[in-house]
């Protein structure tokens, strides 16, 4: 498929539709009941049929960090698989990609993230402006990619609105005292006349090695730096219907892998046993020489283009009441260096088209359809070019209806796809996933409402889980494909209990997961710290609790309860799954007064000690956290604040059981943020 062609032709049948006028109304970030635009139909957090996390305003701000599984760790049922300081993605409920879709304003972000834990999700968390995250069924229109969840990353650079007085923006400088810290962050746009607005920022970001508690044996996680560059340039035609915009987005990173081993590169499987070493070796299969010079950690050097075309437009057809329209072309390529030398070079060309109309009211029914296209043409080169060069192709048709029913709303949602994998092995394996759910929502008087929602969800397997052979040093892995997968299939069921008002609100979620064939990485050998894994199918289920309850005292000073909890398991005594997360309990205080506004929040990670053949058990670990900051206004929507975030305040070792490193990349110890910013 030629991508420019069809990106130009769709920009010029958008402008064809759209009248100059003032802009569509911003969303206020300080609004109590905050939107949630990857709900399809534009519902709001207190709406959703699952728990939804909006972060998003000065809560965002202050828990940013370099990558996007630091950011949302300690929101409830969200957890991470850090991998020093350059990678982590999120875990939401047990689970993390390639069943985790991150989302940049609902279009796919098309990366490497999804081969493996060392490969950072590209984004830039201290340029967004808000992030959603859908748990459960609630994403299933965003497809298999996302049947654990989905994280949709609210940015700027396509304006959908005029800027106040013609020009407005945010500049932000950060120190930070556990890595060293030095960030600079810009924005800024500009209107012309009364329809088009120009968007330009920017951030750069150096950190070292971070700090661990002296426990550990070292002073720091060796390899755990993060230097990172990214830059975006935008334009919006903006009219009262509506608006057209395209951004272009380029972002560089340069960070270290820790953990990684050269000892195990010989490494190779006999069967289903691990042999470490050649085969004139003397002696068991596991004898291995360890007279090795200390070696320089290897880093990844990332360079990511990319390219969106975004539009929304209201009432573009008789009968519908909104467009909404979304491509981007991503050009991604990373390469992992050794010794001064590129050892593997990742590559992925990828292109993602998504298109939704919403109806008008028929017969008590409100609703959408779309379809969605998505191609990526993925290689690996060198050393641990596990993957063998591939193209994956998606087509997809969904549909969401909504009716209302006295005290009553019923949903129904389904989705279809089409997917082909194409190899250089002159193998294609072709899968027709489909997912449907239903739900009821039902507002008990004005204060209460009760959610159920049904899904039955399915999965095609990714190219690796398919293909892969091969050693993969940074997670200390031979990894084996099964080519035989097929879809895997989740019966899903979602109980969520809400208060909305009043001084005590809460949002408290129950979820069962009952899998079909769940693929997973199955270890059958390991040797020291080096596995031999399969990627199989078992049927397995996830079981869970999430939640949050907050009182306020007074118009200033508030408290929350908050925790989450998911069993994970393979059925038939199987055992347990990999790389879960434990349950964790915490609390948090947040006040304000005049322009201070303070919150102190302190978590217990309770131990990890259900876990999988050839795993270790995880202790348990106190976290305390604490913000203060002071906000002047020096004018009429200006202002400056000062902040200053602590993590980890008692310089806690804590191991992460969630990561695929964690005995050689504990979280950073103790670690002061300083932070000013100002916005016009």
């Amino acid at each position: 498929m030629n991508f420019r062609p069809l990106l130009f032709s769709s920009a010029c049948l958008s402008a064809l539709t759209i009248n100059a006028a003032p802009a569509l109304a911003a969303k206020d970030d300080g609004a109590p009941d905050i939107i949630v635009t990857a709900s399809a139909l534009g519902r709001s957090a207190n709406e959703m049929s699952t728990p939804v996390v909006a972060l998003t305003g000065e809560e965002l701000i202050h828990r940013r960090q370099a990558t996007l599984g630091d950011t949302l760790a300690g929101q409830p049922g969200i957890s991470f698989d850090n991998f020093g300081g350059g990678a982590s993605r999120p875990v939401i409920r047990g689970q993390t990609s390639p069943r985790v879709q991150a989302l940049s304003d609902g279009s796919n972000i098309q990366d490497a993230s999804a081969i493996s834990p060392d490969h950072a999700v590209v984004t830039e968390p201290l340029l967004l402006r808000g992030i959603e995250v859908l748990r459960g069924p609630a994403a299933l229109l965003y497809g298999g990619g996302a049947i654990g969840g989905a994280i949709n990353l609210l940015d700027n650079k396509v304006p959908t609105s005029m800027p106040a007085n013609g020009i407005e923006g945010v500049a932000e400088g950060r120190l930070g005292t556990a890595d060293d810290e030095r960030s600079l962050v810009g924005g800024l746009t500009v209107g012309i006349g009364s329809s088009l607005a120009f968007h330009v920022e920017g951030v750069h970001r150096s950190s070292d090695d971070y700090r661990v508690p002296s426990k550990f044996g070292e002073k720091h996680v060796d390899g755990s730096y993060n230097d990172t560059s990214s830059f975006s340039a935008g334009a919006s035609w903006i009219g009262e219907r509506g608006y057209l915009g395209a951004a272009y987005t380029r972002q560089r990173s340069e960070y270290g892998l820790p953990g990684h081993s050269h000892e195990y590169e010989a490494c190779h499987p006999h069967g289903n046993s691990i042999h470490c070493g050649s085969h004139s070796d003397e002696g068991e299969d596991h004898d291995h020489d360890h007279d090795h010079e200390q070696e320089e950690v290897p880093f990844v050097k990332m360079r990511s283009e990319r390219y969106d075309l975004r539009s929304e437009y209201v009432d573009p057809l008789p009968g519908f009441e909104k467009m909404r329209f979304r491509m981007s072309y991503t050009d991604y390529e990373h390469d992992e260096i050794e010794d001064g030398a590129v050892g593997t070079t990742f590559i992925n060309k990828a292109h993602d088209l998504r298109f939704e109309l919403t109806h008008k009211p028929f017969m008590g029914l409100t609703g959408l359809i779309g379809v969605q296209y998505s191609d990526s043409k993925f290689r690996s080169v060198g050393d641990e070019a596990s993957i063998p060069q591939n193209e994956t192709s998606n087509t997809a048709l969904f549909l969401m209806e909504s009716a209302q029913l006295g005290a009553v709303r019923l949903e129904l949602a389904a989705r279809h796809e089409w997917q082909t994998i194409e190899t250089t092995l002159d193998r294609e394996a072709t899968h027709r996933p489909f997912s449907i759910s239903g739900a009821a929502i039902w507002d008990i008087g004005s204060d209460y409402s009760l959610a159920l929602h049904l899904a039955r969800s399915q999965r095609a397997p990714h190219a690796q889980e398919l293909y892969s052979r091969g050693v993969h040093l940074a997670t200390n892995t031979y990894e084996l494909g099964t080519a035989t997968l097929g879809k895997e299939t989740a019966k899903s069921v979602d109980l969520t209990f809400r208060k909305k008002a009043g001084d005590t609100t809460f949002t408290l979620g129950a979820y069962h997961q009952d899998f079909d064939d769940y693929i997973f990485a199955d270890t059958l050998d390991q040797y020291e710290d080096f596995r031999l894994i399969r990627y199989t199918a078992a049927d397995a289920r996830f079981t869970g609790v999430d939640g949050e309850i907050h009182h306020h005292f007074s118009p200033a000073f508030g408290m929350s309860i908050f925790g989450d909890y998911v069993r994970a398991k393979l059925k038939d005594g199987l055992g347990n799954l990999p790389r879960i997360p434990s349950g964790r309990l915490g609390t948090r205080a947040e006040g304000n007064w005049a322009g201070f506004s303070a919150d102190v929040e302190y978590y217990h990670m309770f131990d990890q000690d259900k876990i999988a053949a050839y795993e270790t058990s995880t202790n348990g670990y106190d976290m305390l956290n604490a913000t203060i900051s002071y906000k002047l206004d020096v004018a009429p929507k200006k202002n400056v604040e000062l902040y200053v975030r602590g993590t980890n305040l008692t310089n806690e070792l804590a191991f992460n059981h969630a990561s695929f490193i964690k005995n050689a990349s504990p979280l950073r110890g103790r670690n002061i943020t300083f932070g000013l910013r100002t916005s016009f």
